[in-house]
């Protein structure tokens, strides 16, 4: 699938439910969210059955996600079904981990191979508060379980927040000296309504790597680059086994190389993270519409992906999405 701007749309982020067991701060206002009915979340079957027409019409990659896609019952086998699909080349996931130590090697054994882990403080103290509850010793157990399991690359996104955990961004870049981690270092951006508590405390990205590389000597990762690899700009320490990625949404825009899709775990298909503009495949789905009247949704899609977003560095006020991150699923 290709947009009106050349770009080859092979990529979608498929959100398996709006619930999490955090309540980070900068996804989640402090009042909490209401939450998606049962019967208006998309059934598992109805998730295959996008993606077989989305691989289909050119989708190579399906990465899932949630909330946190781990809390919801029957995800293991729902992953080895897709993972049957013909033409569908890598299937990730992204999680907080906090479970993943019971589940990694049934997520292996299913299909997925590479894993995103966020992760924003490693002082447990920290974690707990931007978390609002979360425990950080469950989070490193399930990150070693993970290396024992063989996922490769095991992504550890960091959201820079400026006052709270920028001073971290060392040891967050020396867990990549003996392990083949890949730590990215993502700059924070104000969305939806609990972004409203995250204003103004933006720290871009040249900063940190400045902050590193006055102690270290970061040298551009020699490894191929691929389109598994994201937006991410990728260093190395000189001698360590990983990698550090740097991901710019504001202060660097990747937009000119965005191929993403997104599906939300409401059933609509989202072309931008930062754009309303959705389409309800749920409702035509369970209406009894076609294949190709699902291919016609999906193109659709494609050709509402923006030339780019329109947030920057320097808006003080909200950006005018009305979906929270937790339900677009990131």
């Amino acid at each position: 699938m290709i947009d009106g701007y050349n770009r080859d749309i092979s990529y979608l982020r498929v959100s398996i439910t709006d619930r999490c067991n955090l309540r980070c701060q900068y996804c989640v206002p402090k009042e909490g969210l209401s939450r998606v009915g049962h019967d208006d979340i998309l059934r598992y079957e109805e998730i295959i059955r996008i993606v077989m027409v989305a691989v289909k019409m050119g989708i190579r990659k399906v990465r899932i996600t949630g909330g946190e896609p781990l809390v919801r019952r029957g995800v293991v086998d729902f992953i080895a079904t897709l993972n049957l699909i013909d033409g569908l080349e890598d299937i990730s996931l992204t999680t907080n981990a906090v479970l993943l130590e019971e589940t990694a090697e049934r997520l292996y054994q299913a299909g997925v191979r590479r894993i995103n882990i966020s992760l924003d403080s490693l002082d447990p103290g920290k974690y707990k508060e931007i978390t609002r509850g979360g425990n950080l010793e469950a989070v490193l157990r399930g990150i070693q379980k993970a290396h024992e399991v063989g996922f490769q690359p095991i992504k550890i996104n960091v959201v820079t927040i400026q006052g709270f955990n920028d001073d971290e961004a060392l040891q967050f870049a020396e867990l990549t000296m003996d392990r083949p981690y890949q730590v990215r270092f993502i700059e924070l951006m104000p969305f939806g309504f609990a972004g409203m508590e995250s204003l103004g405390k933006h720290l871009p990205n040249d900063d940190l790597k400045e902050r590193i590389n006055r102690r270290y000597t970061l040298e551009i990762s020699p490894k191929a680059r691929s389109q598994n690899d994201g937006p991410a700009d990728l260093y190395r320490i000189r001698g360590g086994q990983g990698e550090i990625g740097f991901i710019s949404p504001l202060s660097h825009q990747f937009c000119s190389t965005c191929n993403r899709l997104r599906l939300t775990s409401s059933g609509r298909l989202r072309a931008c993270l930062l754009l309303d503009d959705e389409i309800d495949v749920l409702s035509p789905l369970r209406e009894g519409c076609t294949n190709q009247e699902l291919a016609g949704l999906l193109q659709l899609a494609v050709t509402k992906k923006p030339v780019t977003h329109d947030l920057n560095i320097e808006e003080r006020h909200m950006k005018k999405c009305l979906t929270e991150m937790t339900s677009i699923g990131g």
